[in-house]
């Protein structure tokens, strides 16, 4: 299931399937331009950074984004037929990519407010369906979420810390945890490990960072 998948920095995660998707491409190493549908869970400098994207994108790339990065991402040169917005909790088929907005949100600090409908994705990508928290808490929301592969944040701070995040991946019980958001800006290799340890014995972890 994590065939043609790479977790390239933070949360910088590119799939190479039938399309190539990065999700919020950030320290991107090299200028790629090999995007055709570019993710981005919400409008901080390490999800939505302009200068990775630039690094990744290509003529007639598609750009799929929380409504309130609308303005700047035309001003930065994309078609406006190449600029998709979405809003939490909505199901779309976009590009034949089917995929789920789930909010992503704190519950006990000010980072990410809820109202501010910043997301993460649940992707179907030949049967598979991989969830992608983006910088979020333990929600009602994601508690529901059902998927094959979770990439959830670990680092703290921002986002849920590591005893947080097995906790939401013991209770949606997928297949393969993939711990995220930790080694660049906040959180160790150590968090992915003590994640690991937290799991549930028949949830698979793959540290891929």
């Amino acid at each position: 299931m994590l065939e043609g998948i790479k977790v390239l920095c933070h949360s910088s995660i590119v799939f190479n399937k039938d399309k190539t998707i990065y999700i919020d491409p950030f320290e991107i190493d090299d200028c790629y331009n090999d995007a055709d549908i570019i993710m981005i869970t919400h409008s901080h400098y390490d999800h939505y950074s302009k200068k990775d994207i630039q690094k990744v994108v290509k003529e007639n790339t598609v750009i799929i984004i929380p409504n309130d990065l609308l303005t700047e991402v035309l001003q930065s040169g994309f078609k406006k037929d190449n600029v998709i917005t979405v809003e939490p909790n909505k199901e779309y088929n976009i590009y034949s990519l089917k995929f789920k907005t789930i909010p992503a949100y704190n519950v006990n600090k000010k980072f990410h407010p809820r109202e501010n409908n910043w997301i993460g994705y649940i992707l179907e990508i030949n049967g598979t369906h991989y969830y992608i928290a983006g910088d979020t808490d333990i929600t009602e929301e994601n508690k529901k979420v059902k998927c094959d592969v979770a990439f959830v944040p670990v680092g703290g701070t921002y986002t849920m810390n590591y005893k947080e995040a097995a906790n939401l991946v013991n209770i949606i019980k997928p297949k393969i945890a993939v711990p995220i958001h930790y080694g660049k800006i906040v959180g160790t290799k150590e968090d992915a490990t003590n994640f690991k340890e937290l799991l549930n014995k028949d949830i698979v972890c793959q540290i891929m960072i």
